[in-house]
């Protein structure tokens, strides 16, 4: 990602309406640049994971990262 990407938006995350709103939206950033740094289509991920993400084990909750979704992606292609 480059830098004025991330840094025009900084003032950007006021208007969240809290917090929490702004902590949302750092997550959903940081998770839509990862995919597509891994060359995954954001929008297929979300939806994936959205629908996915209410019966998934917590225990488990790490193989919904982006990696780990493209691996096993992969290995149910195979």
């Amino acid at each position: 990602m480059r830098l004025w990407k991330c840094s025009h938006k900084r003032k950007n995350w006021m208007f969240y309406g809290s917090d929490q709103g702004g902590r949302t939206a750092a997550v959903l950033t940081s998770l839509i640049a990862t995919c597509k740094r891994l060359h995954i289509d954001p929008f297929a991920y979300l939806r994936d994971i959205f629908e996915r993400i209410s019966s998934h084990p917590k225990k488990r909750l790490g193989e919904l990262l982006p990696d780990e979704w493209l691996a096993a992606r992969g290995a149910a292609n195979s």
